[in-house]
Order: C-alpha cells, then sequence, then structure tokens
C-alpha cells in the first residue's frame, strides 16, 4: 500500500463527519472538518513525495 493514502482517507472521513455536524455544533465542526483537512493535506504531500522518490529508481 501506498505511503500516504491512509491519512489521505482518514482524512477525507473526518472531514466529512466535520461537514455533516456543521448544523448541530458549529465549533467543533469547524475543528473536525480542520482536522480532517490538515490530514488530507499531510496525505497528499506523502503521495506524491513518494511518487517522485520511486520513479527515479525506475528510470
Amino acid at each position: 500500500m501506498r505511503e500516504g493514502l491512509i491519512p489521505t482517507v482518514l482524512g477525507t472521513a473526518v472531514t466529512a463527519s466535520g461537514v455533516a455536524l456543521r448544523n448541530k455544533y458549529p465549533m467543533a465542526a469547524a475543528a473536525v472538518a480542520g482536522f480532517g483537512l490538515a490530514h488530507v493535506v499531510l496525505g497528499a504531500i506523502d503521495l506524491v513525495e513518494h511518487r517522485s522518490i520511486k520513479n527515479k529508481y525506475f528510470e
């Protein structure tokens, strides 16, 4: 499994949970959605970073 894929997928789920909580608990929803988005960004950075390292070995 590619490194960074798990944080990206979990971050997507957490972000969706935060958006779902938006009407009932707005402050908590913002925190949860922000936490999820941070995981999406960090996971995406890992995915891109390790893809370029892998490509260097196969050139």
